[in-house]
């Protein structure tokens, strides 16, 4: 190698080792700008406890104590709707059990003499959430029973090498139907340190992973470096951003 060459390979060392230099620090500063994690009391005095309201794909059973010849078992269509003798079409999805009971009772006084109504969900549908990111199996989960962020990240295969573990972010709908993001420390409630952020997960929450900072540059080094620039072409130098050594 002439001596040409030499000051070239060098030159080129010194650019993509400055450019590094400033993706570090740029990542640096973006962790200590990030929002601190809102606490769980915070997180929970945002959602409080509400009466179960129907959804679409719940399968529910109408018994009338008094004529039982009208008992139903019934599946709430995508449209919110279900079909009964007598009643018809009814809208049933978002009122609660003792609310739909107290409509169908007075739509059927017109029928029966003081009918005796009761609702019962028999099954859960519509109790989907969703993780994507970097897990090992995107997409989505049946919510048959309480859920909490840890166990929906382990239905989907664990989270991969290149997860941010300290940022995952829970997106849910918020009490006016507007989406709110929570941010949940996992490897806080892994080491035992602070449990509590082990949230239960609502119906429709998306858990996403993101990628860590290491990752990130990883993938632009990668994108925009590697595929782009002959590093390796008769140089004989790589750099390895994993164990910052130069090989």
């Amino acid at each position: 190698m002439d001596m040409t060459e030499k000051i070239v390979n060098r030159k080129f060392i010194a650019a993509i080792l400055f450019i590094l230099s400033i993706l570090f620090t740029a990542c640096a500063a973006s962790v200590r700008n990030s929002s601190p994690v809102a606490s769980t009391s915070e997180q929970t005095l945002s959602y409080p406890a509400q009466e179960y309201k129907i959804r679409a794909g719940d399968q529910l059973d109408i018994k009338f104590f008094y004529n039982p010849e009208l008992n139903e078992q019934v599946i709430v269509r995508p449209d919110g709707r279900i079909s009964l003798q007598l009643a018809h079409e009814v809208t049933s999805a978002g009122l609660t059990p003792a609310e739909l009971t107290d409509f169908l009772t007075k739509t059927y006084a017109s029928e029966l003499n003081k009918p005796e109504i009761t609702v019962i969900v028999r099954s859960f549908g519509g109790q989907m959430v969703f993780v994507d990111g970097e897990v090992n199996k995107p997409g989505m989960l049946n919510r048959v029973a309480p859920m909490t962020v840890l166990q929906s990240l382990s239905q989907a295969g664990g989270v991969k090498d290149t997860a941010e573990r300290k940022e995952i972010l829970i997106i849910r709908r918020g009490l006016d139907n507007k989406p709110v993001v929570l941010m949940v420390n996992i490897e806080k409630v892994l080491d035992g340190t602070e449990t509590s952020q082990d949230l239960n997960l609502l119906p429709f929450d998306i858990v996403y992973v993101p990628k860590s900072s290491i990752a990130n540059i990883n993938l632009w080094v990668d994108q925009y470096i590697r595929k782009n620039i002959p590093i390796n072409a008769g140089t004989g130098f790589y750099y390895n951003l994993t164990t910052n050594q130069t090989q």
